[in-house]
């Protein structure tokens, strides 16, 4: 997990014991303040569990399936389930640590104004998380911090992955069922780049952006290692996606990086966006996976930065194309696994001739 994804998540913990403090204060004089601040993380850690799927996670992704009149009901009694399971947590910790002269009985009740509270907070704390999720979270960092206020120049890649065949699947089962295939497949995104370090910054139509700073997606080769985890992940739950859609995505994938422009533009609508010729690039790179007949691409650029590939993975190099704005030629790659033979023999990493 990133640095700033760990620092956002212990933000909001500690915005939860702070809430907890702070009710110990306002209706309890300040007398037990160890008990209000565990009560507060204890509830806050059960919600934000819940908002999470990390418990339940069915019965989240059940709710989110519902028509917005069954779901805002659905969403609120789960709450107050979730925050009633963190009183009776946080009761039970501060009563087995004596926080409290309360009974076990008195210590893990819930009363009106306590549920008031810890909704009212929930409420305000899961607002924020719903905005950082919106956006993206390493843009609402950056929001918050003004980073790109003012234009700055950054080196930065770019992956975009676009979901083959949409099209098709939309005039098969129609706009509202390929709008649930899209959003689908764009959820299982998610985790992968999580794990590879790199931000969605944006969707078009069918295509994901998916971006690094230039030094942490050359790391370990994260952003190669991101494109085979998210198809990984795909293959891995064909049998899933083949019962509710009766197809596997398949996407296509282009990778480039170099010098950009970020800036936060806007008035009444702010987005951070990206200028420079990398982003064009990687667009048309993109395009050239079908006349070539490759998945995946990756400019000759960026590859020659990447100082090793993962494991299993070879790049065989396709020539040089001219792109549409581009004066010069750019070379480019098909990135492709080998078999566990030609690993253990020591594949080359980079370049490989066709065979």
């Amino acid at each position: 997990m990133l640095p700033q994804h760990r620092w956002f998540w212990l933000l909001i913990l500690i915005a939860c014991g702070g809430a907890g403090l702070l009710y110990n204060v306002l209706f309890a004089g300040g007398a037990t303040p160890l008990a209000g601040l565990t009560y507060g993380l204890a509830v806050g850690g059960t919600t934000l569990a819940f908002d999470r799927g990390m418990i339940l996670g069915g019965l989240q992704a059940r709710m989110r399936r519902m028509p917005a009149k069954f779901y805002v009901p659905a969403a609120e009694f789960a709450y107050v389930l979730m925050i009633a399971a963190g009183i009776a947590l946080g009761g039970l910790l501060v009563w087995a640590f004596g926080l409290t002269d309360d009974d076990l009985s008195h210590a893990v009740r819930i009363t009106p104004r306590v549920l008031a509270y810890c909704l009212a907070v929930s409420a305000m704390l899961v607002f924020v998380i719903r905005m950082r999720d919106l956006i993206g979270g390493e843009v609402f960092v950056n929001f918050l911090v003004g980073r790109y206020h003012q234009p700055v120049r950054e080196e930065r890649i770019f992956l975009f992955l676009d979901v083959v065949g949409s099209t098709a699947f939309a005039e098969t089962h129609g706009d509202l069922k390929a709008q649930a295939y899209l959003g689908a497949v764009f959820a299982a995104l998610a985790e992968p780049v999580r794990r590879n370090a790199g931000s969605i910054d944006d969707y078009i139509g069918d295509m994901a952006m998916i971006t690094w700073p230039m030094a942490r997606g050359l790391k370990d080769a994260r952003c190669v290692a991101c494109v085979f985890d998210v198809m990984d992940r795909l293959e891995a739950e064909s049998e899933a996606w083949t019962a509710r859609f009766g197809t596997v995505p398949r996407l296509r994938a282009a990778l480039h990086g170099g010098s950009i422009v970020t800036a936060e533009v806007g008035v009444d609508r702010h987005k951070i966006a990206y200028f420079g010729d990398a982003v064009n690039v990687t667009a048309r790179i993109e395009s050239l996976c079908r006349p070539l007949g490759a998945e995946i691409l990756v400019s000759d650029d960026l590859l020659a930065r990447i100082a090793r590939l993962p494991a299993g993975i070879r790049a065989r190099p396709l020539g040089a194309h001219a792109l549409r704005g581009r004066g010069q030629p750019l070379s480019v790659s098909t990135l492709e696994r080998i078999g566990a033979e030609a690993v253990e023999a020591g594949a080359p990493p980079h370049v490989v001739a066709a065979q």
